[in-house]
Order: C-alpha cells, then sequence, then structure tokens
C-alpha cells in the first residue's frame, strides 16, 4: 500500500512539473540556437565594412549597408518589447487563436527570409538615421540580442500560451514572434548581401 501510494505520489507531482514547464526543452534549444546563429551571421556579415561602403546605396530608394543595420537593430528592440511588453502580458489566447497558430515553427524561417516577397517597414523601424556609425547600429543590436537569448534560456512564461496576430503570418503565439525576430534577421543579412554584390559597390 504504502509503495502504491508513493508511487501515485512521484507520478502526480511529475504531471505537476511537465504541466508548468513553460517550454518543451527542445523548443527552447532550437529558439536559442536560431538566436545564436544569426546573431553570427550578423557580426560575420558587417565585418570590414568601411564607413564609405556602409552609406553607399545601391539606387535611389534602396538602403545602404547601415540602414539595413540600423533597421535590423531597432526591429530587433521593437520585436522584444512587443513579446515581453505586451503579448506575455495579455489574456492568455483562446483554443481557436491557438489552433491557427499550428505548424507556423517550421514555416516561419522560410517564409520570413524569402525576399521575393516585398514588405514596406512600419515607421517606427524605418532607418531614420538613429546612430552615429555602422558600430553604434552593431553595438545596439548585440545587446539587444544577448538579451533576447538570455529572455529565451531563462523565461518560465508559457509562451504558447500567448497569441498576437502579425500582419503577414496572422495569428503567432509568443515563442513564434521570437522565432520570427531571428528570421526577421536572416531576411535582412540577406538584404545587406544584396547590396555587398550591387554594381559599384565600393571595394577596398
Amino acid at each position: 500500500m504504502r509503495n502504491t501510494l508513493r508511487f501515485l505520489a512521484v507520478v502526480t507531482i511529475c504531471a505537476l512539473v511537465a504541466q508548468a514547464e513553460p517550454l518543451a526543452r527542445g523548443e527552447r534549444d532550437r529558439a536559442m540556437s536560431y538566436l545564436h546563429a544569426t546573431r553570427k551571421q550578423f557580426v560575420d556579415a558587417i565585418q570590414g565594412v568601411s564607413p564609405e561602403q556602409a552609406r553607399w546605396k545601391p539606387a535611389p530608394g534602396r538602403w545602404s549597408v547601415a540602414e539595413v543595420v540600423e533597421h535590423i537593430a531597432v526591429s530587433e528592440e521593437f520585436i522584444f518589447k512587443l513579446v515581453t511588453g505586451q503579448i506575455i502580458k495579455g489574456s492568455p489566447a483562446t483554443p481557436e487563436q491557438k489552433a491557427q497558430t499550428a505548424g507556423k515553427d517550421a514555416t516561419i524561417p522560410t517564409m520570413v527570409t524569402d525576399r521575393s516577397q516585398k514588405f514596406q517597414a512600419p515607421e517606427p523601424i524605418t532607418p531614420s538615421g538613429r546612430f552615429a556609425s555602422l558600430e553604434a547600429a552593431a553595438k545596439e543590436f548585440l545587446a539587444a540580442r544577448d538579451r533576447s537569448i538570455r529572455f529565451m534560456e531563462t523565461t518560465d512564461v508559457g509562451m504558447r500560451d500567448y497569441v498576437r496576430p502579425h500582419p503577414a503570418m496572422k495569428e503567432l503565439d509568443a515563442y513564434q514572434w521570437i522565432l520570427l525576430m531571428a528570421a526577421h534577421t536572416e531576411r535582412h543579412l540577406k538584404q545587406l548581401q544584396e547590396v555587398k554584390d550591387s554594381s559599384g559597390y565600393p571595394r577596398p
């Protein structure tokens, strides 16, 4: 009898722990891996870019390397604040909302990084010369990205329980917004490479 009661107690405790776990270990690791990978890609992409190269534009209306980096930096801050200051502080999602997020973990990296689809950046994250130099913008991004990584490493929030629509991808849960943040960086690093590959880009 005692063994049976002890077994039932252990099972109950394990069930409660499983319910309390905000993210599966694989989910947390996947997000952190994507954040780390795109952080490294960013550092590699701007390495050796001179001030002249940073300012150069392929054509009127196109962004320079400096403007792409500014957009990446301010977007990181914008999305992080959206997730931590609004989404996870709101009301838990309904079952219907949660159902609409199904399968999007896998599609976010592909859809967001598809540069054949063009979008107008919202005014708050449009480049406007906020930073005095490329280095200043990069420093801002790296500090924000490190904070995002620490958040994903330590959060005990049930990020699957909070949902907010994205203009293009519709309903996304808070975890998927973090994946989107990393994918957004990857998307614009492709844009940065397009600038570098353009005819007329200043060479050393």
